[in-house]
Order: C-alpha cells, then structure tokens, then sequence
C-alpha cells in the first residue's frame, strides 16, 4: 500500500466514524426527547451523575463539552428538578453536581430507550 493509499484509507476511516456518530447521535437525540424530554447531554449527565455525585469540572470532561456548556445543560436540569448543585464540602471553591430521586427516575426510564437505540444503529 502506498502512502497515498494509507492517507487516504485513514481519512475514509474518519469519515466513516464521524457519520456513525452522526446518525447515533441524531437517533438518540429524536427518541430521549420524544419519550423522555431529554436532550442527549442531558442523559448523559444524568447517566454520570447516576454513578455519584461529581465535581462540574471533571464532569466536563466525562461528558466532553465546555464548561459553558455543560453549565447550561446542568442549569436546565436543575430548572426540572433533576439535579441539584452544591458546594464540594471537600473544597469550598468546588461546585458539585448530584442527582436527584426525580432525575434518578427519568434516567432509569430512559436507560432502556437509550440502550435499545444503540443496539438499533451500531448492533452489528
């Protein structure tokens, strides 16, 4: 194989990843907001935060979006009762993050939902 041909493999390879994160995400978009309300960085704060009570910087990375980001979505949560933000005991310049019983509820309605869309559109 040429070098041409091994760039050119690794781009399609690029490609082809970035449209399967596509049509997953827009899959999981469509059925957790139809049938649960919830947007897919919503589930997915929700789903770390089901683990254990984090700190918003680390939360950052564990669901990759900006600190601004993840502020906004943590802020619309909070706004529907499904978490809750407190000082870190630990560290008083922390803000941590938790869930609530209500969001454990919508999570644990919408695990199923999520999991069976990933079966539906990376099942093999």
């Amino acid at each position: 194989m040429t070098e041409t041909q091994k760039v050119q493999a690794l781009i399609d390879d690029w490609h082809a990843l970035r449209e399967r994160h596509a049509l997953t995400s827009v899959a999981l978009e469509r059925a957790l907001e139809s049938e649960h309300e919830l947007g897919v960085s919503e589930y997915e704060v929700l789903e770390r935060l089901a683990e254990d009570t984090c700190r918003m910087q680390r939360l950052c990375g564990l669901v990759h979006l900006s600190q601004s980001a993840l502020s906004r979505v943590v802020g619309r949560l909070e706004s529907a009762g499904l978490v809750e933000r407190a000082i870190c005991p630990d560290d008083r310049r922390g803000i941590a993050a938790r869930i609530t019983p209500a969001g454990r509820e919508r999570y644990e309605a919408a695990r199923p939902t999520h999991r069976r869309v990933l079966e539906e559109v990376l099942g093999a």
